[in-house]
């Protein structure tokens, strides 16, 4: 194979590998859906998401520094059961429990003919990212502009390169907020089951893609998904830079409030905080509920509540 055919089929893959992998694992999640044991076939489709993104990431890495051990892969590996792992069993036994608590919940609150369920699935789909969108919009800007989120929120930003595996590195509080604020006011609406599936199976492929180390070029895709681009940007130890991009699937909260940010550069290799998270999986779980720990999130001095260096993407570095 020629270098010129080799680089006509790099470009192609580039282009072409986001939108696969998406529309691949979303069309595994409907055949998941549709079995009796709809989560279990789902984590294996999952999975295999992980597997194919890991591999590509070896064979076409965005930047290959951040194909390097960083020492995190068990506790990448470890907040992202907790948290996945408890979003799941949650959702097992709320399968049959919302239909109950709805008809006591619902009617004393008159929102139960809200939801269109006369609307096509795909549409009702599109209409729950929106709205569940605005809520995870607003939890995690909060949680850059409110010392007391971002003692939990600066966990994820304490990575110091992007790749599948620590896609789910997220504290546990962290996770509930943003679950309370983008499920609650579906379930307020009337959202059936099948919508909440629905939403979180894109969440979950559209969060893999976001971290994923691959050279994948998404070009008019940035200005709807949250796309590996936009993420990096996010990631930024740049104030400016990082406190942009907080949509989790879609873009259209950052368009609309001005925090969308997608320069023609370079994304950032250098990413990470200032601040200074434990390295124990279980420290790193009870770090944010001590003041010491909270200063050393802050990267504060231990003697001292003055700040040693500004935290970027946090209230202090503003």
């Amino acid at each position: 194979m020629t270098d010129e055919r080799k680089s006509r089929l790099y470009v192609a893959a580039s282009w072409s590998l986001w939108p696969m992998i998406f529309v691949a694992g979303l069309t595994g999640a409907g055949f998941a859906f549709r079995t009796q044991t709809p989560l279990l076939w789902f984590n294996v489709v999952y999975l295999a998401t992980v597997a194919a993104i890991a591999t590509f990431e070896r064979l076409m890495p965005y930047e290959k520094q951040w194909l390097q051990r960083d020492g995190e892969t068990f506790n990448d590996i470890a907040h992202t059961l907790l948290n996945k792992g408890g979003v799941q069993i949650a959702a097992a036994i709320g399968v049959s429990a919302p239909m109950a608590i709805a008809t006591v919940v619902q009617p004393s609150l008159a929102v139960s003919e809200i939801w269109p369920v006369e609307w096509p699935l795909a549409l009702q789909v599109v209409l729950g990212l929106i709205i569940a969108e605005f809520g995870l919009y607003v939890a995690h800007r909060a949680a850059h502009e409110w010392l007391t989120l971002w003692r939990f929120h600066a966990l994820h930003h304490s990575v110091e390169r992007l790749w599948v595996v620590n896609t789910g590195r997220f504290h546990i509080i962290d996770s509930l907020i943003k679950i309370a604020f983008s499920q609650i006011p579906l379930y307020l609406m009337g959202a059936p089951l099948t919508v909440f599936l629905w939403i979180g199976a894109v969440t979950a492929f559209i969060g893999l893609l976001t971290h994923c180390n691959i050279d994948v070029r998404t070009g008019p895709l940035d200005w709807v998904f949250s796309t590996p681009r936009l993420h990096r940007w996010h990631h930024s130890k740049v104030l400016a830079e990082g406190n942009t991009n907080y949509g989790e699937n879609l873009v259209l909260w950052d368009q609309i409030f001005g925090t969308y940010f997608n320069p023609a550069r370079r994304p950032p290799v250098e990413i990470g905080i200032s601040g200074r998270i434990a390295e124990g999986f279980i420290e790193q779980l009870v770090q944010p509920f001590s003041s010491k720990g909270f200063r050393a999130i802050l990267g504060r001095r231990p003697d001292t509540r003055e700040p040693a260096v500004p935290e970027a993407g946090s209230p202090e570095a503003k």
